[in-house]
């Protein structure tokens, strides 16, 4: 079979993506050429073996290979099935050999370029000229003392997002929300410890569903994360007289049809408890909507500004009439 690269990464045959990925970072610092000035031979030989291994072991396409075929049918000395001529995926060529079968070969890539892909640096080899492992590159700080990369111990934790209900009221006058949260906080010997801390949120006049307030790093501290963000999300609770339309209020309102015809006065206490009084003189049909100027809610960017009050109405129209009262209105209405 050649080399195990199994053994080689020092992984079970059953390892997954992140089992492979955590076995290669460790070794590849540990026998990394910058890291081992005194067997630098021996270092980039283990260096490009590692890779090498890591290359074959996480793309499914060429481990399936490996695993039916070993190296050397990886490396051309096997044809598997169904093999076609011409390029192939990544690290791989096809190729025809006289009037032989088709050929399959996998060519591995630099080690410096996976290494660069693992660890997230652009290629930091290229272009020094000689061995591209020479140069002590990264130095005793890029290691740090237990051999791993200091840029890559940490890694910021998915944010927490928590919903913030608000009524209309709370949202047309602003309010204050203190919210108790419990959270794990680190010393400086990496030991953590659970605290109470409440986060006081400004709720604006005017703001709407769906704003967001971030309060940075406020999750839990553990080593090697950055602390995740809590990010709280304004929710609207629904009101029983007002919708909110953008920045206007809407209300709807029944209406006797005699009143619709005649005149009607609607009678409403504001989301910041005003009595607003308000005659309607126009006929009200079913699509009528009376707009009252600057009764909505305020605009979050200037809150002295406002958005409308919208009135629709639904007239209630009577079940059943006498003869009378047709007649009645036959002879008062317009046909």
């Amino acid at each position: 079979m050649g080399v195990d690269y199994y053994k080689v990464l020092q992984v079970d045959k059953n390892a997954k993506d992140d089992d492979l990925k955590k076995a290669y970072r460790k070794l590849a610092m540990k026998w990394h050429p910058d890291k081992n000035p005194n067997n630098k031979k021996e270092a980039e030989a283990k260096f490009k073996e590692i890779a090498e291994a890591y290359e074959v072991l996480s793309d499914p396409q060429k481990r399936a290979i490996y695993d039916q075929y070993g190296e050397e049918g990886l490396k051309g000395q096997v044809p598997p099935p169904g093999a076609g001529a011409g390029a192939g995926p990544g690290g791989y060529s096809f190729f025809q050999t006289g009037n032989g079968p088709n050929v399959f070969r996998f060519n591995p890539r630099n080690a410096d370029d996976i290494f660069s892909e693992v660890f997230g640096f652009s290629s930091p080899f290229g272009g020094r000229g000689g061995s591209r492992f020479s140069g002590g590159m990264f130095g005793d700080d890029f290691f740090g003392s237990f051999g791993e990369p200091s840029v890559n111990q940490t890694r910021k934790a998915a944010p927490i997002e928590i919903q913030l209900p608000c009524s209309l009221e709370e949202l047309y006058k602003g309010t204050t929300k203190k919210m108790k949260i419990s959270r794990e906080i680190a010393d400086a010997s990496g030991k953590t410890m659970p605290v109470e801390e409440i986060l006081t949120i400004d709720v604006k006049p005017g703001w709407k569903k769906g704003t967001k307030i971030t309060f940075p790093e406020k999750g839990n501290e553990q080593p090697n994360v950055i602390p995740a963000d809590i990010v709280f999300t304004i929710d609207e609770k629904p009101h029983n007289v007002f919708t909110r339309d953008g920045n206007d209020l809407v209300v709807t309102q029944k209406v006797p049809l005699s009143e619709a015809l005649t005149g009607h006065t609607v009678n409403l206490t504001t989301l910041d408890g005003r009595k607003l009084t308000i005659p309607i003189n126009n006929i009200i049909h079913p699509n009528y909507e009376e707009v009252v100027p600057r009764e909505g809610m305020p605009i979050p960017k200037d809150p002295s500004l406002r958005g409308n009050l919208r009135i629709k109405f639904n007239p209630k129209f009577p079940t059943r009439l006498t003869a009378e009262q047709k007649a009645g209105l036959k002879r008062l209405l317009p046909t």
